[in-house]
């Protein structure tokens, strides 16, 4: 793993993921993923290999497990950042309802926007709009960031 990233390696690295088609499951550059792929392919431009393997997920996991499996999965490789303290290059997720579990992610390239791959489109950088805040409900920085 490599000792120091900064803040621009991470953003520079989500943004040769724009226009990376939506595919479920999938974490290929140029050839389709999903919100976590994007997450997970940013993670092995920067680190190499991804620290552990996932399992198949449904599109529907987080209303049918009812657990916070994304936020407890980001926590054995992320580092917590406080409310209101994430800065670009930080992973954000995101909970559709209150009651729900976060069940997406994206990456913050800049302080009014994201990264993100959503269903029926590709990698898109977008505002981090209120209604995209009014849903965040974790932060989370990556490892050994420098700045």
């Amino acid at each position: 793993m490599t000792a120091a990233i900064s803040r621009a390696d991470i953003v520079a690295a989500s943004r040769l993921w724009l226009g990376t088609p939506y595919h479920h499951q999938a974490s290929l550059r140029d050839v389709g993923c999903d919100c976590l792929g994007l997450v997970r392919g940013v993670w092995r431009d920067l680190y190499g290999t991804e620290p552990e393997t996932l399992p198949p997920y449904s599109p529907s996991w987080a209303e049918s497990l009812g657990m916070e499996t994304l936020a407890t999965a980001a926590l054995r490789h992320l580092v917590p950042v406080g409310r209101d303290l994430e800065r670009p290059g930080d992973v954000l997720l995101f909970r559709w309802r209150a009651h729900l579990p976060a069940k997406h992610c994206a990456i913050l390239s800049a302080p009014d926007r994201i990264i993100h791959a959503h269903d029926s489109a590709q990698v898109g950088e977008v505002a981090f709009s209120p209604w995209w805040r009014r849903h965040l409900s974790h932060r989370f920085s990556f490892p050994g960031v420098t700045d």
